[in-house]
């Protein structure tokens, strides 16, 4: 006797997006339980994600987002691999999210991959002082080095960020949730974020609330 129901299959599609079959095939391993499943969908997803890496996507679209009242603006382009899925509800989705997430956490780099080598190691010098400065030994400064480097990257690269939305995701699980669920390569490829009076000494107003509170009126 099966373990899970028809009204689990539906509910798991509803909650993944991945298509029936893969649903039942997923309850089934993981014995009807439910978040077991997801987690199932997610690893094998993961692994169809990455082999989709490996394809060229040429196509997209521009997305913008102007923050309420017109305090931020940003641009950003996300490719895929054909016109038919740039025009897509899904993928129109995830370009909006991913732009308002931009206009609240203000990352510098797509990836890490961005970050100039020079301003790292510069980074990684001032950390290691701050460690060594703190009393710490050697070796502890150097392990506390390579994780102060972490939540550098998680400041500053867009990827590696949580989203705003749904902090239990970073912007590349969204990016792979969306590659999994569309059945195309996708990338985040550039954005850029203009910010009123950048520059200017003015009051700091929490965008990410602001941002937060605005999505969940949506």
């Amino acid at each position: 006797m099966a373990s899970y129901t028809a009204k689990d299959v539906v509910e798991l599609r509803e909650k993944t997006g991945v298509g029936m079959l893969d649903c039942k095939k997923a309850l089934e391993e993981s014995n009807g339980d439910m978040e077991k499943a997801v987690q199932y969908l997610r690893e094998k997803g993961i692994a169809a994600a990455a082999k989709k890496q490996s394809r060229i996507a040429a196509e997209g679209a521009v997305f913008s987002y102007i923050h309420m009242g017109g305090k931020i603006g940003v641009l950003l382009e996300i490719n895929c691999e054909t016109d038919f899925v740039a025009k897509s509800d899904d993928f129109q989705a995830l370009g909006h999210d991913i732009a308002m997430h931009i206009a609240a956490a203000s990352p510098k780099y797509v990836s890490k991959d961005e970050v100039d080598a020079t301003e790292i190691e510069k980074e990684r010098e001032i950390l290691k002082a701050q460690a060594l400065n703190e009393g710490k030994p050697e070796a502890v400064a150097e392990k506390m080095v390579e994780g102060r480097i972490k939540k550098f990257y998680k400041e500053v690269c867009l990827l590696e960020q949580e989203f705003v939305k749904e902090p239990s995701k970073t912007i590349s699980q969204l990016v792979s949730d969306a590659t999994i669920k569309i059945g195309e390569k996708i990338s985040v490829r550039r954005f850029i974020r203009y910010q009123m009076g950048e520059g200017l000494e003015k009051r700091k107003d929490d965008f990410a609330e602001e941002v937060k509170k605005q999505a969940g009126q949506a």
